[in-house]
């Protein structure tokens, strides 16, 4: 069984893969374990909500960390790369309703669907959002509060709402 240092437990049978020394901490919520895989040495913060689908795949990659509160809504797909900090109370998003006029209320309308990935090596601050169809790459920086709108290319730092680069990070 994983472990924990509160009251999230689950079998290791339960998810499509579960790696070893895996922590998941008391207040965890995993939806469709089935269809999520996750590697080995990974930490996953007090009160954060794994929202799996039954059709599609949540993975998230060796070494990766992720603070309390976060809510990663695989329904499009999510991929998350090795070695990926993320921030307390981080919000991953892969989809949105359609736009269909005013023909019906907008909470009816067709659900679309959009993968997010983010890169190996990339740190995603407190409180930031992705939404549904970004790309974020290799060894990106993502500040605080920010709303990633567009993909953000390898070593870029973005900040703001909706995210802008501001510089790149020194490759050496």
């Amino acid at each position: 069984m994983p472990k924990s240092h509160g009251t999230g437990r689950f079998n290791k049978s339960d998810f499509k893969k579960l790696g070893d020394r895996v922590v998941f901490e008391s207040g965890v919520l995993v939806f469709h374990p089935e269809n999520i895989s996750i590697g080995n040495d990974v930490y996953i913060g007090h009160q954060t909500i794994l929202k799996g689908y039954y059709n599609s795949k949540l993975i998230i990659d060796d070494g990766t960390w992720i603070g309390q509160q976060c809510f990663f809504h695989g329904a499009g797909n999510l991929q998350i790369g090795k070695n990926v900090g993320i921030g307390p109370g981080v919000k991953i998003i892969t989809s949105y309703h359609s736009e269909e006029g005013i023909i019906k209320p907008v909470l009816h309308s067709k659900i679309l669907f959009e993968q997010v990935t983010v890169d190996d090596d990339s740190d995603l601050g407190v409180g930031s959002i992705v939404l549904p169809g970004v790309k974020i790459g290799k060894g990106v920086v993502v500040g605080a509060g920010a709303v990633v709108t567009k993909d953000v290319p390898d070593y870029a730092v973005v900040i703001g709402s909706p995210a802008r680069i501001i510089k790149y990070r020194n490759q050496e």
